[in-house]
């Protein structure tokens, strides 16, 4: 590390500021810290803690053993690792807009005591980027009074509201490993005759939202005869940036954030987080501006393409469960449906 900083330590140090009874934030997806995960688990002496998050990636020991009675679990967008443990009572949800998660942190309805935080080596300046998750992780990084990091070589350092001063930091860890990655599988038949079709009602220029699943993949990879598509999104993955490299996502025609994709997180391959790795053409921003409706309903040609897991007779659609089993919850697709 290039920056001097006298506060690097062993995971099991870095923990030690931590009490029984905070609240603390665990930063999400690619971003996961793990190994400060394991070694919170790992003080035996804690206890009352509730961690609040949105999904994580790779392993979840507070969801195991003697952690289930420390620890509280309390997803506000739930993934793998968590999501049995929602449906069995073990850990805790909560319905959610993503645009409102992070006014809980700042505006005190979650008072966080910590946050661990996965982060990108810090530049000449002394600023570390918070790397593949802006999200709700920029609020949480605003609001904790301690935070805790893992400081990551392999975390790519991205642009936008992005920036943490190592100096904020009680204590940081040094690692050196890969992220979590997600790679696309075959697509299904129907998959593919439903993008065939979606695919068909995209306008040139139009600025493309896309959620998680195998039906914006299947969309994403339909599009190469289109021109200046611009993306505006939550997220997105490795579909997108077969696209900027084909030119056909431009950002050329978007009036807001012209010349930029809009995200606050990504999930995919190595490939996408070496090329959202210190690109201008990407800006990471906290996910209340990225889902804002006001801004949404103001983009020209917006066109937000996500998937259900569920559809009645009458055409009503359900993203958030399935039956009274809650799958990931409600994320940002209501977002942009009312922008």
């Amino acid at each position: 590390m290039s920056h001097t900083f006298n506060k690097m330590v062993s995971a099991d140090e870095a923990v030690t500021v931590l009490k029984s009874g905070m609240n603390i934030f665990i930063h999400g997806a690619a971003a996961t810290p793990t190994p400060l995960l394991q070694a919170l688990c790992r003080r035996l002496d804690l206890t009352d803690i509730r961690l609040y998050h949105m999904h994580t990636e790779g392993p979840a020991p507070f969801l195991e053993g003697d952690c289930r009675e420390r620890f509280t679990s309390i997803s506000l967008f739930t993934g793998q690792p968590a999501r049995q443990a929602v449906q069995d009572g073990i850990a805790d949800f909560v319905p959610v807009f993503l645009s409102d998660i992070p006014a809980l942190f700042r505006d005190g309805n979650i008072r966080l005591d910590a946050a661990l935080l996965q982060v990108a080596n810090p530049d000449r300046h002394g600023f570390c980027s918070l790397g593949t998750s802006v999200d709700s992780a920029r609020s949480a990084a605003d609001s904790a009074p301690i935070l805790i990091g893992e400081v990551n070589c392999q975390m790519p350092r991205t642009h936008g509201d992005s920036m943490v001063p190592l100096s904020s930091f009680a204590a940081c860890i040094e690692t050196d490993r890969p992220l979590c990655e997600h790679h696309s599988i075959a697509e299904t038949p129907v998959e593919a005759a439903i993008g065939e079709q979606i695919a068909q009602l995209i306008e040139d220029g139009s600025t493309l939202q896309t959620g998680i699943g195998a039906i914006p993949a299947a969309v994403l990879s339909r599009l190469n005869n289109k021109t200046d598509l611009g993306v505006h999104s939550e997220m997105f993955s490795d579909g997108v940036v077969d696209l900027v490299h084909a030119g056909v996502i431009t950002n050329r025609r978007k009036k807001i954030y012209p010349g930029q994709i809009v995200t606050s997180f990504v999930t995919g391959s190595r490939r996408l987080y070496d090329f959202v790795d210190d690109n201008p053409q990407v800006a990471f921003l906290p996910c209340d501006i990225t889902n804002d409706t006001n801004l949404l309903r103001k983009i020209d040609r917006l066109v937000a393409i996500n998937s259900a897991l569920q559809i009645d007779l009458t055409g009503q659609v359900c993203a958030d469960s399935l039956g009274h089993r809650i799958y990931s919850g409600i994320g940002g697709q209501m977002d942009f449906m009312r922008g």
